[in-house]
C-alpha cells in the first residue's frame, strides 16, 4: 500500500530528492527556501525630492511645461504593466486556463492528455459546461485555483473588465536561465514611472527570477527592487529644504529657484563647441529637472500618500492582518500601488515555491490559490482606480501528472504533479479596461473556440512548437507579449522601429499574434 505523502505548508520549503540540495538564491526561492527582503534605494535630483498631497501647487506657467517639453507624467501615460513570476515550474495549463488544440481553448485535449495536465476524467472541460468558466473572458476550468483566488479579491463589476488570452510556450525547468522577464521590453515600448522606471520584489538584473532576454536589457532603467511598504514610503528623500520649510513654501523655493536658473539658461550658449540642437536639449534637460522637483515636493511630500497600508482603495482588498502576516500580500499591494498610480512604469512580483511536483496534490493548490489572489487583487485595483492594466504570469518550466490521484481535501481529488515537464508549460495575460472588456481581432482568431490562444498544444497536452515563434523560444514569447501591449495602444505598427532585430516575421504573421484590438490611443489620455 502506498503511503499518502503529506502536503506541505504554504511557505514550507520543498525538497526533492531527484534534485540536488539548492546552491543558488534563485534555486532556494523556486524550492520556496526564501521569499525575498527588500531594501530599496533611489536616486534624488539635486538632492530637493519631495512629496506633497496638495493639488495646483505649481505656478500655471511651469505646470503647463511638465507635459511639454518634460513629459513628466505618471506611468508615461502608458497601460500599467506588472508581471508575476512564478519561480520553480508552476502549472498554468489546463488544470488552471484551458489550452487547446488549433482551434483555441475549448478544441479539446484527449482524456489522456488532460490526465498529464493534473485533471482526472471525470472533470474534463469536454465533458460539459460545468467543467468552463469565462468570467475573465480567458477561458479557466471551473475548479482552477487561480481562477478561485482570483474571484476571492475581484466584484463581478471586474471581472466583465477583463479578457485575456494564453501562449502554450515551452521553457526549461527550474532555471533562471530562461529569458522570461519582459520588463525591458515593455519599457522600450515606452512605459515609464513618475518616479521609477520598473520596479521588482527581487534585487536582480531582470527585477524577477527568470532572465530578461539579453539585447533588451538597458542598465540606465534597472528595476529597483520593492515588496514592502516600507519600501515605497522610503523611495523619496525630501531633503533639508522640505523639513525647514512647509510644502507649500519648499514649491515656492523651487520655483524661484528654476527662475534663477532659467534666467542664466537664456544667455548665449553654454560651450560654443555645442551644436544648437546639443546645447537646446542640455537646456531643456535642466529646466525639466526643476520642474520636476518642485512637482514631486507639490506631491508627494507626505510619504503616506504613497503607503499601500494607508490607501483605502488597497485596504478594501487586501486586510492590514494579511498585508502583515503574508509576504506575499504585503509585495504585491506594495508594487500594485506603485504600478497602476503611475509611480512606476511596470513591475515584477516574484513569488516562490512553484516548483511543487511533491507526489502530492495539495501543496500546489494551495500556492496557486494565493497566486491568484494576487492576481486578482491587481485587477481590483486597477477598477477601484479606473485604470486599465496589463497582467503576464509566467513560470519556468512545468510539472506534469502520471494520473495518480490526491483524495485529500487540499487535493481536490486532481492529479497528483509527479515531475518537472517542459512541454506542457504555457504563459498567460490579462487586461482590464474600464470602459468594457477587450475584444479580441475578429479576422485574425476566425474560428478561435473559447477564447483568445496564440499557439496550440498537440492533443496528448505537449506543445506544438511549430504552433506560434513563441512556441519554442522564450526570447521570441517576450517579444509576443510586447507586441501585446504595444497593440492595446493602438501602435502594433511601430514594433518594428521599437524591435528592429524581431523574429515574429511579417505583417501578416505579426497580426495573427495579436490578442485584442486598442483599448486606448496612444496613452490612457488619449483613449
Amino acid at each position: 500500500m502506498t503511503k499518502r505523502r503529506k502536503s506541505l505548508g504554504l511557505d514550507e520549503p520543498m525538497r526533492h530528492p531527484d534534485h540536488r540540495r539548492p546552491m543558488t538564491r534563485r534555486e532556494f526561492i523556486a524550492q520556496g527556501f526564501l521569499s525575498g527582503a527588500a531594501v530599496v534605494t533611489a536616486p534624488t535630483l539635486f538632492g530637493l525630492l519631495a512629496h506633497t498631497g496638495r493639488a495646483n501647487a505649481l505656478s500655471a506657467d511651469m505646470a503647463d511645461m511638465k507635459t511639454t517639453p518634460c513629459g513628466i507624467t505618471a506611468g508615461a501615460g502608458k497601460i500599467p504593466f506588472i508581471c508575476f513570476d512564478l519561480a520553480g515550474g508552476a502549472n498554468i495549463a489546463g488544470s488552471n486556463v484551458l489550452a487547446g488544440g488549433a482551434g483555441g481553448p475549448l478544441d479539446f485535449l484527449t482524456t489522456a492528455g488532460y490526465s498529464k495536465l493534473g485533471l482526472p476524467g471525470d472533470v474534463i472541460p469536454s465533458l460539459g459546461d460545468e467543467f468552463i468558466n469565462r468570467e475573465f473572458g480567458l477561458t479557466f476550468h471551473s475548479d482552477s485555483a487561480f481562477l478561485r483566488g482570483m474571484q476571492e479579491k475581484t466584484q463581478p463589476g471586474t471581472r466583465g473588465g477583463v479578457n485575456g488570452a494564453v501562449i502554450p510556450a515551452r521553457s526549461d525547468n527550474d532555471t533562471g536561465n530562461n529569458p522570461h522577464n519582459p520588463m525591458y521590453a515593455i519599457n522600450r515600448a515606452g512605459a515609464n514611472g513618475q518616479l521609477l522606471t520598473l520596479i521588482g520584489s527581487r534585487s536582480s538584473m531582470s527585477g524577477g527570477n527568470s532572465m530578461a532576454p539579453a539585447d533588451m536589457i538597458d542598465n540606465s532603467v534597472r528595476p529597483t527592487k520593492v515588496d514592502r511598504p516600507s519600501d515605497v514610503t522610503g523611495l523619496v528623500d525630501t531633503g533639508e529644504l522640505a523639513n525647514q520649510l512647509n510644502p507649500e513654501d519648499a514649491v515656492k523655493v523651487l520655483e524661484s529657484t528654476y527662475r534663477l536658473s532659467d534666467a542664466s539658461l537664456n544667455s548665449p550658449a553654454l560651450d560654443t563647441a555645442l551644436s544648437a540642437q546639443q546645447d537646446s536639449d542640455i537646456k531643456e534637460g535642466i529646466r525639466c529637472g526643476y520642474i520636476k522637483s518642485a512637482d514631486l515636493v507639490e506631491q508627494f511630500s507626505d510619504p503616506a500618500t504613497l503607503d499601500p497600508t494607508q490607501d483605502s482603495n488597497v485596504l478594501s482588498i487586501f486586510s492590514i492582518d494579511e498585508i502583515n502576516g503574508d509576504s506575499e500580500f504585503r509585495k504585491t499591494a506594495s508594487v500594485m500601488k506603485m504600478v497602476i498610480d503611475g509611480h512606476a512604469g511596470a513591475g515584477t512580483i516574484t513569488m516562490g515555491g512553484f516548483d511543487y511536483h511533491t507526489g502530492e496534490r495539495a501543496t500546489g493548490e494551495a500556492r496557486d490559490l494565493r497566486a491568484g489572489r494576487c492576481i486578482g487583487a491587481c485587477l481590483e485595483y486597477a477598477r477601484l482606480t479606473n485604470k486599465p492594466l496589463m497582467i503576464y504570469i509566467f513560470s519556468d518550466g512545468s510539472v506534469a501528472s502520471n494520473g495518480m490521484l490526491d483524495e485529500s481535501q487540499g487535493g481536490r481529488g486532481k492529479g497528483v504533479w509527479t515531475g518537472d515537464n517542459s512541454s506542457t508549460a504555457a504563459s498567460f495575460f490579462l487586461v482590464y479596461n474600464p470602459t468594457g472588456s477587450p475584444a479580441a481581432p475578429g479576422p485574425n482568431f476566425t474560428g478561435m473556440d473559447g477564447g483568445v490562444q496564440i499557439g496550440h498544444f498537440r492533443s496528448d497536452a505537449s506543445v506544438e512548437t511549430a504552433s506560434s515563434p513563441a512556441a519554442n523560444n522564450v526570447n521570441l514569447l517576450v517579444q509576443t507579449v510586447a507586441l501585446n501591449y504595444m497593440a492595446l495602444h493602438g501602435e502594433a505598427g511601430d514594433f518594428t522601429t521599437a524591435f528592429p532585430g524581431h523574429g515574429l516575421g511579417n505583417q501578416d504573421m505579426r497580426n495573427a499574434l495579436r490578442a485584442f484590438e486598442p483599448i486606448v490611443n496612444g496613452t490612457i489620455s488619449g483613449s
